[in-house]
């Protein structure tokens, strides 16, 4: 198994973590805000458990290849290297505290690339806790959640004599922007919007800080100020710092890049007025400083500030574009060749525009009718008593949640049929012989075939590779992905895709629609497990599997809080980043196939593993037309349901 964990850049509210955690012990103390991105470098490695050791095989952003070290799987021994310090110290501290936990057996590690710069404030180590954490997490089906895994590597890197604050975890939510509130032991997670894309250079000074020094200076001004100097630091890691972070949360999801360049600039401004005297021989900086105001990249910045703990050790700066991210890393590589600068692009929260519903399968579970039928066509009755097939009945699902394309996937000999329905008026003897209303029905249907682009799956190997031919079409963009033989009725005011799409813009990663299932027939659904986020509503998902049996659910995929033999099922509905296509050519390229076909549930788990996922227990019903049994109770239960939700 492959994990990435990337580094952690503070944007705003350095220190603001460790300060509220003095709360405690003065409560007038303000709480914490800080602003938190991942970086688009990181940690790269390659896992698998290992039946009684800790093996780890780290190379550095250097090309170092750091030794070997292997350990047995015992906490004495880990606790012991945990307290050495040093690089691996931190693996054998979260390898701990799982052990301490969980009932895990050994891991091996081979950290095959890291392009992280270490000891930069970029939370280098902070990532590999967290590496180690999720390897355990995901190899030992924990199900532990992306705070659970943070609080585990959080706990691991204590056990070690590092002194790191809550935020650098923060890692563990990967390139998103979040804020974090620190109240104590407390920490509050809110994952931010970012409306357009936004482009930093982060540039590692080449030069040396102390950040040891750093942080005992500023926590002798804690829990209570005893002199001027100690006022002043508590004053600006409270109100000025949490002033400027509201403001910078504001800003960010404007996508206001000069406003956050105006911000970054006040905060260094305060910073370096409020602490610097706390720290003088640290905290002046005069590398950072000498960068900061360098003329010839002022052009092309909008505002900069230190990271991290501060100090000579990293700059940030927030760019007009992405031809002045480029030009801003040409001059610093010319006139200061110790510097190193990395990108840092902060992505856009995209819109789903686009929805895919593959309808190139044969129906074999319904011949003969589909010898002249397309299943995806077969009549069924709305709750307005109009006779309509399955396949436009899924449309207007889509449509109704706000989609503005949509591509159907067929078999090349049958994208007539797909275009003339929904692109072509009747015949002109059965229009003249339509009623008005119908009529006026038909210009509705030929209204919604511009919407609608046929795709075509040339030979039909596989839901799976059904979807991966939408892949062109769909580009860089997430799209809502409906079965081709499902229709859907809401219980609530919102249609079924409208919650999914609502879910997607709260936590902006991969959606899986769920429904409950009973046990005895789980074995026909695919099936998810997770930690509840919200109790009977949204989960992290931790685990899919595509039809288990019944004793492999019991033991692997039961939920907390469900009665026993109910378990959660696929609805049939997902929102899916573009990442899904790289798993699912990932398979088509090594001819992985399940059963003779691609499937899409092993690459929805991957996809899961390495960025995560949503589970939502929808608030409506599904109905299968897929198999005759099926199609008949479909006839009945989906008229009467849509009648019920709107008599």
């Amino acid at each position: 198994m492959k994990i990435f964990v990337p580094g952690r850049l503070c944007l705003f509210g350095e220190h603001s973590d460790w300060a509220a955690g003095y709360r405690p012990l003065n409560p007038e103390l303000e709480k914490g805000y800080t602003i938190i991105t991942g970086t688009n470098q990181g940690i790269y490695a390659q896992v698998k458990p290992h039946p009684t050791q800790l093996i780890i095989r780290s190379s550095l952003n250097d090309g170092t290849v750091q030794s070997p070290i292997v350990l047995p799987m015992e906490s004495n021994a880990l606790l012991t290297e945990a307290k050495k310090g040093g690089f691996f110290s931190y693996a054998a501290g979260v390898a701990y505290q799982l052990l301490t936990h969980y009932p895990v057996s050994g891991l091996e590690i081979d950290n095959y690339l890291t392009d992280l710069p270490i000891k930069k404030g970029l939370a280098s180590s902070a990532a590999f806790c967290v590496l180690v954490a999720r390897a355990f997490n995901r190899l030992y089906h924990l199900k532990l959640s992306l705070r659970d895994e943070m609080e585990l590597a959080y706990l691991g890197e204590t056990t070690t004599p590092s002194r790191c604050g809550r935020m650098d975890q923060a890692c563990a939510y990967g390139n998103r922007p979040i804020m974090m509130v620190f109240d104590g032991e407390s920490t509050e997670v809110i994952e931010l919007k970012v409306p357009k894309e936004l482009f930093l250079v982060i540039v590692d000074l080449g030069a040396s800080k102390n950040t040891q020094e750093i942080l005992e200076q500023l926590n002798q001004c804690y829990p209570f100020a005893s002199n001027v100097v100690q006022q002043n630091v508590q004053k600006y890691l409270g109100f000025i710092s949490t002033q400027i972070t509201r403001e910078a949360v504001d800003a960010l999801e404007r996508g206001d890049a000069r406003g956050l360049g105006v911000l970054m600039n006040q905060a260094q401004a305060g910073f370096d007025q409020h602490l610097i005297p706390a720290c003088p021989e640290q905290l002046t900086a005069p590398v950072l400083h000498q960068l900061l105001n360098y003329e010839p990249i002022q052009p092309y910045i909008l505002g900069g500030k230190g990271v991290g703990s501060q100090g000579d050790g990293t700059a940030q700066f927030i760019v007009k574009d992405e031809a002045s991210q480029e030009q801003v890393i040409e001059i610093i590589e010319q006139n200061f060749p110790q510097m190193q600068s990395l990108k840092l692009t902060i992505k856009a929260s995209k819109k789903v525009k686009k929805a895919v519903i593959p309808a190139a399968g044969f129906g074999t579970r319904l011949f003969p009718a589909t010898k002249v039928v397309k299943k995806e066509l077969f009549p069924i009755v709305d709750q307005d008593g109009r006779a309509k097939p399955v396949i436009l009945a899924i449309v207007e699902e889509a449509v109704s949640a706000g989609i503005e394309e949509v591509g159907i996937v067929v078999q090349k000999s049958d994208r007539q049929l797909f275009e003339d329905f929904f692109k072509e008026l009747p015949s002109k003897e059965l229009f003249h012989k339509l009623s008005p209303q119908n009529q006026e029905y038909s210009r509705y249907l030929q209204d919604l075939g511009e919407r609608i682009t046929i795709l075509i799956q040339e030979e039909q190997e596989g839901y799976g590779h059904a979807v991966f031919c939408a892949q062109e079409w769909v580009k860089d963009e997430p799209f809502l992905l409906l079965l081709g033989d499902h229709v859907y009725t809401s219980d609530h005011e919102s249609s079924c895709a409208s919650q999914m799409l609502d879910i997607y813009e709260q936590v902006g990663q991969s959606i899986v629609g769920l429904t409950v299932m009973p046990g005895e027939i789980i074995h026909k659904a695919g099936c998810v497990t997770g930690v509840w986020q919200e109790q009977d509503s949204i989960l992290s998902v931790t685990q899919l599997s595509e039809k288990p049996d019944i004793e492999y659910a019991r033991a692997h995929l039961h939920m907390e809080g469900m009665a026993k033999d109910l378990f959660l099922a696929v609805f049939g509905m997902y929102v899916l980043q573009p990442q899904i296509f790289d798993y699912l050519a990932e398979s088509i390229n090594h001819n992985v196939r399940e059963k003779g076909e691609f499937q899409l549930t092993s690459c929805l788990d991957k996809l899961q593993q390495n960025e995560g996922m949503t589970g939502y227990l929808v608030k409506g019903k599904y109905f299968d037309i897929g198999m005759p049994e099926f199609y008949r109770q479909t006839m009945i239960d989906f008229h009467n349901a849509s009648v019920q939700r709107n008599p």
